[in-house]
């Protein structure tokens, strides 16, 4: 099987390279709404590691440190995945658009409560990565598909883990002991860990 590649890349008819706004080399152009929601999701990533942080802050007022441990960790979690969508609208050539971040929320009635705002957050941000995968496929673009397939795996991972610690948390009743025991494993492991079977 032939094919061109002049349809796949950007290069100009006078073979010069094409380059993105930032005047940096483009191999191939980006579809312009897949970009606006790569920005959009950049954003998002942000966004979940402000909440993240604010958080972590109510717990750690709480004397409940291996939970403000946890969600300081998923807050720099959040701000990576963030580095990672720059980076790679850095390396297509794009411009980075880093705009006003809305201040997080800081008052809950419980750890209940956080911890299913933290469960919907995670699922807020498979949905965007899903949605930005379809739009990858649509518009042909493999590059990005690619660079999303790990994300997408990382955020099953990302909605089991925090499932697990909102149903313990659950399960606990909000009783101070079964908190506490909660709070120690955090603490101790670093991270929450489900049971696995396999």
């Amino acid at each position: 099987m032939t094919f061109s590649t002049s349809s796949l890349s950007s290069a100009t008819s006078d073979g010069a390279v094409a380059t993105g706004p930032a005047g940096r080399a483009m191999a191939q152009p980006m579809d312009a709404a897949l970009l606006e929601g790569l920005q959009e999701h950049l954003a998002l990533e942000r966004k979940a590691s402000a909440a993240y942080w604010a958080m972590a802050i109510w717990f750690a007022e709480r004397e409940l440190s291996g939970f403000a441990t946890y969600l300081r960790k998923e807050s720099h979690g959040e701000q990576h995945h963030a580095g990672l969508v720059a980076d790679y609208l850095i390396a297509r050539g794009q411009t980075v658009a880093l705009g006003a971040l809305p201040a997080p929320r800081q008052q809950w009635r419980d750890a209940e409560e956080i911890l299913a705002e933290a469960f919907r957050m995670e699922a807020d941000v498979t949905t965007s990565l899903q949605l930005l995968y379809a739009m990858a496929e649509r518009a042909g673009d493999v590059r990005t598909t690619v660079f999303l397939d790990p994300m997408v795996q990382a955020q099953i991972e990302a909605e089991n883990v925090t499932a697990h610690l909102l149903g313990r948390v659950r399960f606990g009743r909000q009783e101070p002991a079964a908190m506490l025991l909660i709070d120690g494993e955090l603490l101790k492991a670093g991270q929450a860990e489900p049971a696995t079977v396999a």
